[in-house]
């Protein structure tokens, strides 16, 4: 298996562990509020990577702490920016478009990477159109209001695709487990310090959201997020943006099976359409061979 190959199927996984956590975050909203369900969800994140990171560094593989500390702190905040603005705009807006409008992020990744004169094919511009228009008839339904909420989880998808730009950047050039670690821990601490004082949540809230927080701080944290860092060391970021687009498709999926909820026949459409685009961006043009010269 190539390495492409391989950063293909880590995103795929990580996209199908978000798109379940949707219905653990909903789940964890009925007992905390966003800032200390992110709290706690990053802080265990950390933790379950903390002895890997210690191993790490006493075997000496490890690069510079002082690059990967200044790294970190920059993707905790990104992360806690993305994270907390996405949270708070669901409360003002339906879950749809909330859905619709982070997915953005398929777009805007190479929309903002050429600031940073990062080139996307012309096949991945494609491949992104196409999971655009998949994401919309997937997760957008009635007449489109603009309201706080859009305008805050609009702000967050731009987080978002920041985050994936700077993952692509730093990933091939530092540990990818401490890098993750360490932005989990800023994310966590920072989430901390605002929502402590803010929602001053009880043991028996944080008890009632046991569950929730387990899988969400386990799996779609410690797990998904480190599994994104890895597998962008060998793939471009707008590439990786349109196959983690497709949580979008597991959480209806995750909604299906957990909640019974139901999926129109447009929603069938977008899901073909995201998979095509994904598949589409994957695609390189034949590169012509010099003729043969007798």
């Amino acid at each position: 298996m190539n390495d492409k190959l391989r950063s293909d199927l880590l995103l795929l996984l990580a996209a199908a562990i978000w798109g379940f956590a949707f219905v653990a975050q909903r789940a964890g909203m009925e007992h905390l509020g966003p800032l200390t369900f992110n709290a706690i969800r990053f802080l265990m994140g950390a933790a379950v990577l903390a002895p890997v990171v210690y191993r790490h560094s006493r075997n000496g593989r490890a690069a510079s702490w002082r690059v990967d500390l200044r790294r970190g702190l920059i993707l905790g905040l990104v992360l806690f920016g993305g994270a907390t603005l996405q949270q708070w705009g669901v409360v003002y807006t339906t879950a749809g478009k909330a859905g619709f409008i982070t997915g953005l992020y398929v777009v805007l990744v190479p929309f903002l990477g050429l600031f940073i004169g990062q080139r996307t094919a012309p096949h991945t511009w494609a491949g992104a159109a196409l999971a655009l228009v998949g994401l919309s008839l997937l997760t957008i339904t009635g007449r489109p209001v603009t309201s706080l909420g859009d305008t805050l989880v609009l702000m967050g998808a731009v987080f978002w695709s920041t985050h994936m730009l700077l993952v692509g950047r730093w990933a091939r050039h530092t540990e990818p487990v401490r890098l993750a670690a360490l932005q989990f821990l800023v994310c966590g601490v920072v989430s901390a310090a605002v929502g402590l004082p803010l929602e001053q949540p009880t043991m028996g809230a944080v008890a009632g959201a046991a569950g929730p927080l387990l899988y969400a701080g386990l799996a779609s944290t410690g797990i998904a997020y480190t599994l994104q860092v890895v597998a962008q060391r060998h793939a471009p970021p707008a590439h990786a943006a349109i196959i983690l687009s497709l949580e979008a498709v597991f959480a209806v999926l995750g909604g299906m099976l957990l909640l019974g909820e139901t999926l129109p026949l447009r929603g069938l459409v977008g899901c073909a359409l995201m998979l095509a685009g994904m598949i589409l961006s994957q695609l390189e043009p034949r590169r012509r061979r010099p003729p043969v010269v007798t």
